[in-house]
């Protein structure tokens, strides 16, 4: 997703001379393009991340379109007082890039594992949240968000993750897009979970579950509309994500429907329950850690329809 990101923004930058790239002392050589090209609209901030949201917003106060880039626990948690006084309040056209979203970043233990930063930045007015899926959703997003004349955090994984679409997809802030269709149950999916739930959707078609698959990046707003389709149409959802289920995507959902009047469906959230995980592994190990890999998301779907 990284790769992809780096890309799309220089040449979005080289449409707009307004778009200037502040990164929190990575990805000095991923942007060596860019630079090249646009010495004057990158800036190394340094490992200052309360900092670059701040001076991210003087920019923005100054006609500018400044994009923020580093770890998403870094590029969240670390300047959350300054993301929400000087850019939310303000309402200004900052968009904010957080990499290595959930546990891409394992290996380097808890301090690197960003699974409440959903939680946090969906509790500030104003804000816009999006959490693609693969690198073509990662491409669509930062074209969607500079049309947005506020505050965007967008959410990526980090590298290599596999590609679920064939080329960019019809995109909208707001908007959830069906993947496939399916008769029985629909999983919800927002993030980097996406290939593992497009896994999950063929092995539920092994047992005879028909299973249809909604990709939804866009946390806020959530897709109101297609939500009310869901939840009338089918007998169970779930929600998928690499976040806490405290306050993530399946939380925005919960709050959504608990003030519905009526709804057919049933809904569970699959995601990091609340606990810190305290060892060493890769991502891969932190999935299962914490009970998200295809096989254990089979297993909780089936507990939840008693298969």
């Amino acid at each position: 997703m990284r790769a992809a990101f780096a890309e799309e923004i220089e040449t979005i930058a080289g449409l707009d001379e307004r778009v200037i790239l502040l990164s929190g002392d990575i990805g000095n050589r991923m942007f060596d393009s860019l630079k090249a090209r646009y010495p004057n609209r990158f800036y190394n901030c340094g490992v200052a991340e309360a900092n670059m949201a701040s001076v991210a917003a003087g920019l923005a106060m100054c006609g500018h379109r400044p994009v923020t880039y580093t770890i998403t626990a870094f590029n969240t948690i670390r300047c959350l007082e300054q993301i929400r006084v000087d850019i939310c309040l303000q309402n200004l056209p900052v968009i904010i890039v957080g990499v290595g979203g959930g546990l891409s970043y394992a290996s380097l233990n808890a301090t690197h594992h960003a699974l409440e930063d959903i939680a946090c930045l969906r509790s500030l007015p104003n804000m816009t949240i999006v959490c693609p899926g693969d690198a073509w959703e990662v491409r669509a997003a930062i074209r969607a968000a500079f049309d947005l004349d506020g505050p965007v955090y967008i959410r990526l994984a980090k590298k290599n993750e596999p590609l679920v679409h064939e080329d960019v997809p019809d995109f909208s802030i707001g908007k959830g897009m069906i993947i496939k269709s399916g008769e029985d149950i629909c999983l919800l999916n927002s993030g980097s979970l996406l290939p593992i739930t497009v896994d999950v959707t063929r092995m539920l078609a092994d047992k005879g579950v028909s299973a249809q698959l909604v990709n939804m990046p866009t946390v806020k707003p959530l897709d109101v509309d297609l939500l009310s389709n869901i939840f009338s149409q089918f007998s169970h959802v779930f929600t998928l994500e690499e976040h806490s289920v405290i306050g993530g995507f399946g939380s925005a959902v919960a709050e959504w429907l608990a003030d519905q009047k009526s709804t057919k469906a049933h809904l569970t959230r699959i995601g990091t329950d609340d606990r810190f995980m305290v060892e060493a592994g890769d991502q891969e190990y932190a999935r299962f850690f914490f009970g998200i890999t295809a096989e254990q998301i089979i297993e909780k779907v089936s507990q939840s329809l008693t298969l």
